[in-house]
């Protein structure tokens, strides 16, 4: 019952995001559409209960405009985790019933979240320590790793839990596709660093790796039709675009690391680096390598 609930409050916040407006009786047909009605109606009190349900849920402030009696979504802060699982579920119940168009409908498979996903966020809520053995890429051998975990990650459709490598005594990333025998040590429990933040940790950082090294003032010159795109999915939240005639120039404050480094690389001709000077001589030194492979 309550994962049905659930499931009703992201599908009214959905409703009402996607029409922006829309009134009782509207949203009443677009319920009987939905899997979620049964082909029952949805009743006005029962459409309150879920109103309410979804603001304490999530933090959505659902209004009617008393002059035309259409419901929306009042602007109001959201969590990045509530955001998330709106879209993500949405998404799924959007899909649940193409079954007549499965072979026209495209996805990516993201095998490290149906494996080991759950049993880390049980970890999570426990503040439990969980061993695995992992496969680096930079190693031939697997490593057996006892792990305190923070926090986890999604990162070009790949998770990565993030936390206190008991052995190393440091805090590590790892991959969650590159483990085995993942289990919770019901045993060993840990206190969650007080003033540890997800958000503060990869704050100054593009992707999932990161360093001790200051955020420095990167500089990208960045072709029109790059630059849409840049626009649309910008790499950091410090981006700033200063708009040229044939051009445009993109400005952030961020940490060289190996992920920014791959980002640029992989856009080509695209774009170039102009400040700092070490950032555009790693590129150019890799687009060398690299034209050295065809000579």
């Amino acid at each position: 019952m309550a994962h049905d609930l659930f499931n009703r409050y992201i599908w009214l916040i959905d409703t009402i995001r996607r029409y922006g407006r829309i009134t009782l009786d509207e949203l009443g047909r677009q319920w009987l559409r939905s899997p979620l009605s049964d082909g029952k109606p949805l009743p006005r009190r029962t459409f309150h209960h879920y109103r309410i349900g979804a603001e304490e849920m999530f933090g959505v402030n659902i209004q009617c405009d008393r002059s035309t009696y259409e419901y929306y979504i009042q602007d109001t802060p959201m969590s990045e985790l509530h955001r998330w699982l709106i879209d993500a579920t949405a998404l799924t119940d959007t899909l649940r019933d193409t079954s007549d168009i499965a072979g026209r409908v495209v996805l990516e498979n993201v095998p490290s979240a149906r494996e080991h996903l759950p049993t880390i966020i049980d970890a999570l809520r426990q503040n439990h320590r969980i061993h695995f053995n992992y496969r680096s890429y930079m190693r031939s051998q697997r490593s057996q790793v006892d792990l305190e975990p923070y926090f986890v990650k999604i990162f070009k459709q790949l998770w990565y839990v993030i936390g206190y490598n008991v052995k190393d005594q440091m805090i590590k990333t790892y991959a969650l596709d590159r483990m085995s025998d993942l289990v919770i040590d019901p045993d060993k429990s840990f206190d969650y660093p007080e003033g540890l933040s997800p958000q503060e940790f990869f704050k100054d950082c593009f992707g999932i790796t990161t360093n001790q090294n200051d955020a420095k003032r990167i500089v990208l010159r960045v072709e029109p039709t790059q630059a849409k795109y840049f626009r649309a999915l910008p790499l950091h939240p410090s981006q700033q675009e200063v708009v040229h005639d044939h051009y445009s120039v993109f400005t952030y404050q961020m940490r060289i690391t190996y992920d920014l480094r791959e980002e640029l690389l992989s856009h080509g001709s695209s774009i170039e680096v102009l400040e700092p000077l070490e950032l555009k001589l790693m590129i150019k030194n890799e687009l060398s390598k690299a034209l050295e492979q065809y000579n």
